[in-house]
């Protein structure tokens, strides 16, 4: 019994990262490139400087990760809005 247990924690063990790297196979649209492009140029990435090409891409879009991570993270709604206060008006 205890080496049926030890063998079902090492499934679930192996088989849990395998789970969470999975991705579909669909292909980006030629509009997703381009927005996940102008998303890292916005984080520093500078496709033109060749010379520091894989530090660049690799920082910016480990600051593209932290920030879709914190806004997940984040909950509520946001402050630029708008309210109102009052009573409601009967007619």
């Amino acid at each position: 019994m205890k080496s049926f247990i030890e063998a079902a924690v090492i499934v679930a063990l192996i088989t849990a990262p395998l789970a969470a790297i999975a991705q579909s196979n669909q292909p980006l649209t030629r509009a997703e490139v381009r927005a996940e492009l102008v998303q890292v140029e916005k984080a520093g990435y500078n496709p033109n400087d060749w010379y520091h090409y894989p530090q660049n891409i690799q920082a910016a879009e480990a600051r593209v990760a932290a920030e879709k991570a914190a806004q997940a993270t984040s909950f509520g709604v946001g402050t630029n809005g708008s309210s109102q206060a009052g009573q409601r008006t009967e007619q």
